[in-house]
C-alpha cells in the first residue's frame, strides 16, 4: 500500500449523511435526544422525573469512545491492551484505588482483541454523537437506580432499546410521533447547519472529475431527503448518483453470505426486492457487494477504488475497512474542538440565523473531558503522566481509517490530487490526521505506549 492517499485515484466517493455531510448544532441537538429518551423513559417506564433536568456540568461526562456494561452498571475507557484506563458507575467516577480492588490490572472482562464487537447483549461502546446523550442517561439512570433501590446489578437497556424504537421507528417521521421527528421537522435550523459553499462547490468538483458520488445513511428516506434539501437544496440529487436510506449499518458491509438485498422507494414506502442494482438512483436497505456490482458498471472498471467518508467507528469505517477493503475517512470534529481552537463558522447559513444560535452552535462535547481525559490517550492504573498510551478507541482509528479529518470543510479548498499521508503501522502515530494531529499526541510525541 502506497504511503499518500488521493481523491484522484479514487473512482467512487461514498458518504455517511448525519455528523458527515449534516453537521449538527451540536448542544441543541444533543439535548434533544437526550429529551427524547427520558420524556419516553418518565412518561412510559416510570423512571424517576429527575431525569428530564441536565445540569449543565453534566455534559462534560460525555465522551466517545466509553464502554457500558449493561448488568453492573459500569462505564469503561479501555487501553489498547484491554486494561481499563478509568471507569465510573454511573456517573460517579473511580478512585484509582477503587479501579484496582475492581479491575486490577486484568483485561476487562469482555474484552478480547482489536477487532473485538462495539455492541452486543452484555455491553455497548459509544462512538459516535448521537450516542453520547444516551451515555449521560444511562449513567444519571444507574444513579438514581443505585440511590433509591440499592440496585448492584441492572436491567435498564431493554427499556433504552423501547425508547430508540418510540422516537426513532422506520414510520415515526411520517407519523410525527416521539419527540425527535416533530421537533427538527418544526425548526431545522434550530439543530441543522447548512453545507458550507465550499463543500457544494467541492461535491461538483468530485462529480466533473468523473467519481460516482453516492450517500448511504441509517436515515430513513424520509428524514433523508428533510436533511439533504435544507442543507445543501433540492439540488441535491443532481449531485450524487445513488442514495441509500435505511442501509442497516454495520450489516450493509458484513452480512455474508446472506445478503440483504436493496429495494425500491415508493413515497417513502419500501417496496419490492431487487436481485441486483441494474442503475444509479434511490434505493434501500441492500449490502455492499451489490452495491459494488453498480459501481463496477458506472466506472466501467473491474476493480473501482471506493472511499468512503463516515463519522461513525462502529458503523462506517471498522466495516467499510474491515469487511469491503475500502478506504475510510473519519469525520472527528473533536480535531476542531480542542482547547484553543475556535469553533468553525457556518459560512452558507444566513445572519440572522446566525446571531440567533451563535452561542448554541459553540461544541460542548469535546475530546477532554474533566472526567475522562483525553478520548486518544490516557495512562494506566500505575502510570505517571509522562507514561502515556493508546486508548482502545484511539487505536482502532489508527488501524481502520485511512485518514481522519474535522469537517468536510477542512478539505474541500485543496486539489483533488492532493496527498494526505495515510495511517500506517510503520510511521509516527500522529500521521494520518488532516491538517493536524491531536495536541495531545503532538504533545505527547513519541513516548505514548502502544502496549
Amino acid at each position: 500500500m502506497t504511503q499518500y492517499f488521493s481523491l484522484a485515484d479514487c473512482d467512487a466517493v461514498g458518504f455517511d449523511l448525519d455528523h458527515t455531510l449534516c453537521r449538527y448544532n451540536l448542544r441543541e441537538s444533543a439535548r434533544l435526544i437526550y429529551n427524547s429518551f427520558a420524556q419516553y423513559l418518565v412518561a412510559e417506564k416510570g423512571y424517576d422525573e429527575e431525569l428530564l433536568t441536565v445540569p449543565p456540568e453534566s455534559w462534560d461526562f460525555c465522551c466517545k469512545g466509553l464502554a457500558l456494561d449493561m448488568e453492573e452498571g459500569n462505564f469503561i475507557k479501555l487501553a489498547i491492551d484491554g486494561t481499563v484506563m478509568r471507569a465510573s458507575h454511573g456517573t460517579k467516577m473511580m478512585t484509582s484505588e477503587e479501579l484496582m480492588g475492581v479491575f486490577g490490572k486484568k483485561k476487562w472482562k469482555y474484552f478480547t482483541d482489536a477487532t473485538m464487537a462495539s455492541r452486543t447483549a452484555k455491553y455497548y461502546f459509544f462512538d459516535n454523537y448521537f450516542d453520547l446523550p444516551g451515555a449521560l442517561l444511562c449513567a444519571r439512570i444507574v444513579d438514581c437506580l443505585t440511590r433509591k433501590n440499592n440496585l448492584e446489578t441492572f436491567d435498564f437497556w431493554k427499556d433504552i432499546v423501547a425508547s430508540i424504537h418510540h422516537n426513532y421507528k422506520t414510520t415515526a417521521f411520517k407519523e410525527n410521533t416521539g419527540v425527535y421527528f416533530p421537533e427538527i421537522k418544526s425548526d431545522p435550523g434550530r439543530y441543522l447547519l447548512l453545507c458550507p459553499t465550499s463543500v457544494k462547490k467541492w461535491l461538483y468538483q468530485l462529480k466533473s472529475a468523473g467519481k460516482v458520488l453516492f450517500i448511504m445513511t441509517n436515515s430513513h428516506s424520509d428524514y433523508c431527503r428533510l436533511l439533504c434539501e435544507y442543507i445543501i437544496g433540492n439540488d441535491f440529487t443532481d449531485i450524487f448518483d445513488i442514495v441509500i436510506s435505511n442501509a442497516l449499518k454495520p450489516g450493509f458491509f458484513s452480512h455474508q453470505p446472506n445478503k440483504r438485498p436493496f429495494r425500491t422507494l415508493e413515497n417513502d414506502e419500501e417496496q419490492d426486492e431487487l436481485p441486483f442494482l441494474e442503475k444509479p438512483g434511490w434505493y434501500s436497505q441492500g449490502n455492499s457487494d451489490h452495491l459494488y456490482e453498480l459501481l463496477k458498471k458506472m466506472t466501467g472498471k473491474e476493480q473501482p477504488k471506493v472511499v468512503y467518508f463516515g463519522d461513525s467507528m462502529h458503523s462506517d469505517i471498522f466495516p467499510a475497512c474491515h469487511y469491503s477493503n475500502w478506504e475510510t475517512v473519519l469525520i472527528l470534529e473533536e480535531l476542531s474542538g480542542e482547547e484553543g481552537m475556535e469553533p468553525e463558522s457556518n459560512e452558507s447559513e444566513p445572519l440572522e440565523k446566525k446571531g440567533k444560535y451563535e452561542e448554541q452552535q459553540k461544541k460542548p462535547l469535546h475530546s477532554f473531558s474533566k472526567d475522562w481525559g483525553s478520548f486518544f490517550v490516557d495512562g494506566n492504573l500505575e502510570s505517571t503522566e509522562s507514561s502515556m498510551a493508546f486508548t482502545w478507541f484511539c487505536k482502532r482509528i489508527h488501524d481502520y481509517s485511512t485518514i481522519v479529518i474535522p469537517t468536510l470543510e477542512a478539505i474541500a479548498d485543496l486539489p483533488l490530487d492532493y496527498k494526505f499521508t495515510r495511517f500506517s503501522p510503520d510511521k509516527s502515530k500522529t500521521v494520518g490526521y488532516y491538517p493536524k494531529p491531536p495536541l495531545v499526541l503532538l504533545s505527547n510525541g513519541e513516548s505514548l505506549t502502544t502496549k
